[in-house]
């Protein structure tokens, strides 16, 4: 990948950053995010393309505010501020920026003033989507407006001779419908940043650099049957061979026949080292009895790590410990200066190793987002419904059996989810939804079957559809699709004689019950 084809983006805590990384990677152009206090010096020695400045929620006049360093402006690359990062030039290039006397949000109607590249191709008016507190009220010098909206005669900014954009509203969400074309013109036109990023060269460059790191040494990887670990076997398999060994444990939890399916694409089919363990017993041994879903959750996390500890040493001495690392994990476990809107979270994928584990990590999959990774995944000949299929918690079905768990309930629930995936595929919805599975409550009710009065559990339908996992909104799903769910999980799970549709939305609620 040639450094001059890097797209870099400054984040100043907005929750649309990770998107506008993704609306760039969608140009087939690498982009990488930086904490917002990256120094200008560190940047201009990486060589990039281009620079955009990520929205926020902060106010660039207020005492703590997140600055950037002023010496980007004269690294001689072009620079991009998206609402905040806007504010942000206009600031340091001494301009004004005030509080606006009605904030602006949502839907807005541009009209272009000037035949700037950065609006190539797009008319005179376009629909637009604000999310911003204050504007821009004097422009800075060598700036003049290239676009306005009724509230703002400075919607978007221009210094064409040192190619520095400004744009107050949102170019990278799906409610500016031609944002993308902005984004276009800036990445493709003005930087001049070629499509070089792809999932096929993404995986030769990787293989070869996944090589010079092994060499001969041997990798570890715990395998879970998810698309993450899935994808990096694969990746791993295709670049070092019979030098990777894979450790799929069983905790009793999982889903259908995952254990089957496993051991079938990447045993059989695919020949990679894999040894399972059945450790179904003790986690359900040092379950029973919990209702506390964070309980259930730490039970689950130390226990793994027990069993796949002893299980590596049966595998024998390997350098290597390899995870399925993605970049919105990296990105998240990365402090971004002292900004307190970001949300930090510690990742159990990133510098989450005991610290009595003596390997290296490799993480071949810590550039690429969700979609990316899948999209490897093909590239690499593992099955569709491997590489397509919906999140799964890594506590598996103890979070979605709610209250103590049993063997009987969890096979209660692991019937009711075959059923749901097996409609919803059927039926077509499968692909159109983010997630959708079953949930078993700790309820019974009073029902009638064959003239006969029972008393059986209840099971929930949850069907969401989301861009990140983020926020998500529960689908207006065809009622003859969860009529035949109903219908189904009724008659053939014994146990259950009620069946609800849960059409909360996150948030207020979450996507997973516990």
């Amino acid at each position: 990948m040639s450094t001059s084809n890097r797209i870099f983006i400054l984040d100043f805590g907005s929750q649309y950053t990770q998107v506008i990384a993704r609306r760039v990677r969608e140009l087939h152009v690498y982009s990488e995010i930086f904490p917002y206090n990256t120094s200008a010096k560190k940047l201009g020695s990486l060589r990039p393309a281009g620079i955009i400045l990520s929205g926020g929620p902060a106010s660039v006049y207020a005492p703590k505010a997140p600055h950037v360093d002023p010496e980007i402006f004269n690294l001689g690359v072009p620079v991009l501020g998206i609402c905040y990062g806007m504010q942000l030039i206009a600031h340091l290039q001494k301009g004004e920026v005030m509080k606006c006397e009605r904030r602006e949000y949502g839907r807005g109607e541009l009209e272009i003033l000037t035949d700037s590249p950065l609006f190539q191709g797009l008319g005179p008016k376009m629909e637009i989507w604000n999310s911003h507190g204050d504007h821009v009220t004097k422009l800075p010098e060598g700036f003049s407006p290239i676009a306005k909206t009724h509230n703002a005669p400075y919607a978007a900014i221009a210094d064409e001779k040192r190619k520095i954009y400004g744009l107050q509203f949102h170019p990278e969400v799906v409610h500016t419908p031609r944002g993308m074309e902005i984004v276009s013109n800036f990445v493709q036109d003005i930087c001049a940043a070629e499509p070089t990023w792809t999932m096929a060269s993404f995986i030769e460059q990787t293989c070869d650099e996944l090589r010079k790191q092994i060499g001969k040494e041997k990798v570890i990887l715990g395998l879970s049957g998810g698309v993450d670990s899935s994808v990096t076997a694969a990746l791993l398999h295709r670049a070092i061979g019979d030098q990777l060994e894979c450790i799929f444990v069983d905790n009793g939890l999982l889903r259908f026949k995952e254990r089957q399916t496993v051991e079938h694409v990447f045993g059989q089919h695919m020949h990679v080292k894999l040894h399972t363990i059945d450790a179904s017993e003790l986690f359900l041994k040092k379950l029973k009895g919990v209702t506390d879903p964070e309980k259930k959750r730490k039970i689950i996390g130390r226990e793994f790590i027990n069993v796949f500890q002893a299980a590596t040493k049966k595998v024998g001495k390997a350098k290597f410990l390899a995870q399925g690392t993605l970049y919105p994990d990296v990105i998240e476990s990365v402090a971004i200066g002292d900004n307190p809107a970001a949300l930090i979270k510690s990742h159990h994928n990133v510098g989450g190793l005991p610290k009595n584990m003596k390997f290296k990590l490799v993480e071949p999959l810590r550039q690429l987002f969700k979609d990316e990774v899948r999209v490897v995944g093909e590239n690499l000949g593992l099955p569709h419904e491997m590489v397509w299929r919906h999140p799964f918690p890594g506590p598996g079905f103890a979070v979605r059996c709610i209250g103590p768990i049993t063997v009987e309930k969890l096979d209660i629930l692991r019937e009711a989810d075959r059923i749901v995936l097996e409609e919803m595929k059927r039926s077509g919805w499968y692909a159109k939804v983010w997630q959708s599975f079953a949930v078993l409550l700790p309820v019974r009710s009073v029902g009638v079957m064959g003239d006969e009065r029972t008393y059986d559990y209840t099971i929930a339908l949850r069907i969401v559809e989301s861009q990140d996992g983020m926020t998500a909104d529960w689908v207006r799903i065809d009622q003859g699709v969860l009529g035949t769910i109903s219908s189904r999980i009724i008659n053939e799970v014994k146990g259950v004689n009620r069946v609800v549709y849960d059409i909360s939305s996150k948030p207020p609620a979450t996507i997973e019950w516990e």
